[in-house]
């Protein structure tokens, strides 16, 4: 039997897998503090051992009340597999459907310790965003897809597999929901109780629905977003001598430094985590790594002066950083920075989302363990130190953005300086990068459009880059408006440096932004390469969950929503459920994602393209669902942009009928109707 047939023959019991416990030299997720009460903890216990015949129940009982009370979660160490995690090529598994085959091959993906943050705990990026909640429910997913036929469908709640239920061939394979809670229980201390129990799971946006493919998606998006930063303002296009200082070398954080060398300009990130920070060293994307804080200025300055491409890393706290600019502005007269952000996972503040200032690493993990709330006091004080440095660069020719990651929303609720005068719920002293920087991108309906070739073989992704770039060439000759002719050339410009900067991290994967017609045709010239041989298995087309269509985050995607309906979530359930009857291979519906439990509702979705007409059929009606769904919300929110993209859209496609909305002409009828 080879290792992947027993990796999909069920739980191993006969005899039990010998339990070597944490792996030392791989990264560990932070301890737990859930809180649960000596009832709650029997009720985990008992959700843990439901997987395991009675017979096994006595030795294993002991052992995962140790890990609940270690570390917070029954993670199930001992059934963590002997086998090398990674991506296999599609062929290797053993599966009666080629969509199930791709799905293992996600699977295992967002599991591969070269790709995941935390791979022990089952952790792709973020710090808690989930591929499953334990290992047992890794072993019965694989048994269930090497079984599924074309006539079932998986059902996965927040990581447990209900089962294989009888469906049809048009239907998904895989539907899979994460941590859907009832609201007025969606807080992040019933979160705690809610996964300590074994019941729920917070899948971020593309661990939980296995469509995670490295950093190079996030890296694709801050190239985007710091070019388009630097134009609105800085009023350039070219980045040299720039410096760009942001903070976070894990997870999706980690592609911050090869996107600064990819745009041209310096990038300096501060990283408290040492393990993170030579991570991205050895990996070849940071180039330089300092723990001095004298060095780090000093090299900056020089890389000003040279306008050489640098990203260099800072081992210490990024608070640290802040105040050391600020102390040199006010001593020299000095503006050191030009462009700031932060990429800490804030959206998780309190369990190892962001650490204080006042504290060490190693002596902040353990008081965030042994007395959470201190530890939270430490933050928010920290985050209170970390706005006032922002705050005073800001008064010179220094932008701030917030990067989606709920910095300025728990900047808030700590009691910093953030507030706006007249703003709205969604809106602080520094916006969000979808409200400057990406809405306008959104509304005309680009977005992370990306796949995955699951031969495993390199020179696949090369025949998909260039199909790609053929396309969108294609494209501007044929004639396009000047905004999305910008897009266009933004992501040709990316596809040639994503080869050169070696971005493939786990599975042969490749990201762009594209709007509805660009991501048909992609779709269509890659499902012909493959009908014809030039493509040598399936590719999976999926996206980041952050997209014109797929996100309701009133702090985050749609915090550009201006009609008032920036807190409702029709749109990302009617994305999944649309997606889902138009030919989506497998559809994902998530609470939380990237801001945070409770703050968004998010839907995603995986489409096999194996080279038949009805995979074309599938791809042309589920990508024009995908995008035109979230574009028209926005025409009906009263962006312009949109509106004129989904009348065109309505000119070109006889299937789509929309009544679009009327503006108010006037702005004394509303004044002179509200008088009476």
């Amino acid at each position: 039997m080879s290792r992947l047939q027993a990796l999909c023959s069920g739980l191993p019991l006969r005899p039990l897998p010998e339990n070597r416990g944490r792996r030392a030299g791989v990264p560990h997720a932070p301890v737990r503090t859930p809180g649960l009460s000596p009832a709650e903890e029997q009720l985990a216990l008992r959700n843990a051992l439901r997987y395991f015949p009675p017979d096994t129940q006595e030795l294993l009982a002991p052992e995962f009340a140790r890990e609940l009370r270690l570390y917070g979660h029954i993670y199930m160490y001992r059934f963590c597999p002997d086998i090398e995690m990674k991506a296999y090529p599609v062929e290797q598994y053993p599966c009666r459907t080629r969509a199930a085959a791709a799905i293992m091959h996600m699977i295992m993906n967002n599991l591969d310790p070269a790709v995941a943050q935390f791979p022990q705990e089952l952790v792709t990026y973020g710090g808690n965003g989930q591929v499953f909640s334990n290992w047992a429910q890794f072993w019965l997913t694989m048994s269930y897809l090497s079984q599924m036929t074309e006539e079932q469908t998986l059902v996965m709640y927040s990581g447990h597999p209900l089962g294989l239920f009888p469906s049809s061939p048009g239907a998904p394979r895989l539907v899979i929901t994460n941590g859907m809670v009832i609201p007025n229980y969606s807080s992040r201390m019933e979160y705690e109780k809610l996964f300590a129990m074994g019941v729920t799971m917070y899948g971020q946006m593309t661990a939980g629905s296995y469509c995670y493919i490295g950093p190079q998606g996030i890296v694709h998006g801050t190239v985007l977003t710091v070019l388009n930063a630097g134009r609105r303002y800085l009023g350039v296009q070219d980045l040299a001598g720039k410096v760009f200082v942001t903070s976070g070398l894990g997870g999706m954080s980690g592609a911050q430094a090869k996107a600064a060398v990819i745009v041209g300009c310096i990038g300096v990130i501060a990283e408290v985590d040492g393990a993170a920070l030579m991570k991205r060293h050895k990996q070849g994307w940071l180039m330089e790594v300092t723990d001095s804080l004298d060095r780090c200025i000093e090299r900056l300055r020089e890389a000003r002066k040279r306008k050489e491409a640098l990203s260099l890393g800072y081992h210490g706290n990024v608070v640290d950083l802040w105040e050391r600019l600020v102390r040199e502005l006010d001593t020299t007269g000095e503006l050191l920075v030009d462009l700031g952000s932060d990429q800490t996972s804030c959206h998780n503040p309190f369990n190892g989302g962001y650490y204080p200032v006042q504290l060490g690493f190693a002596e902040a993990q353990s008081l965030m363990a042994s007395d959470p709330a201190a530890f939270k006091a430490l933050v928010q004080e920290s985050l209170r130190r970390h706005v006032s440095a922002i705050n005073r660069l800001a008064q010179e020719n220094f932008f701030f953005w917030d990067y989606g990651n709920a910095f300025l929303l728990e900047a808030q609720r700590a009691g910093a300086d953030v507030g706006k005068t007249g703003a709205n719920r969604t809106e602080f002293r520094y916006p969000s990068y979808v409200q400057h920087i990406m809405g306008d991108i959104f509304s005309q309906g680009f977005g992370p459009f990306r796949w995955v070739c699951t031969s495993g073989d390199p020179q696949d992704l090369v025949v998909t880059d260039q199909l790609a770039m053929s396309v969108l060439e294609e494209a501007i000759a044929g004639g396009v408006n000047p905004a999305v002719e910008q897009q266009y050339v933004d992501n040709i410009r990316w596809i040639r440096e994503a080869s050169q900067h070696r971005l493939v991290v786990g599975s042969q994967a490749r990201i762009l932004y594209s709007d509805q017609k660009g991501r048909v045709a992609i779709a269509v010239a890659f499902n012909q390469a493959i009908a014809r041989g030039k493509i040598k298995a399936p590719v999976v087309l999926s996206r980041d969950h952050h997209d014109v269509s797929g996100t309701d985050s009133p702090f985050r995607e749609t915090s550009n929503i201006c009609d008032g309906s920036a807190f409702c979530a029709d749109m990302a359930v009617q994305n999944f459920v649309g997606g889902a009857f138009r030919g989506a291979t497998w559809v994902a519906l998530h609470n939380g994602g990237g801001v945070g439990w409770g703050e968004v509702i998010n839907g995603g979705f995986g489409l096999v393209l194996d080279g038949t007409q009805e995979a074309e059929q599938k791809a042309k009606m589920m990508l024009s669902w995908d995008v035109s769904n979230g574009v028209a919300r926005r025409c009906w929110s009263g962006n312009r942009k949109a509106y004129e993209i989904i009348c065109q859209t309505m000119q070109e496609d006889r299937g789509l009928v929309v009544t679009l909305p009327h503006e108010v002409a006037d702005q004394r009828v509303l004044q002179r109707a509200l008088r009476l």
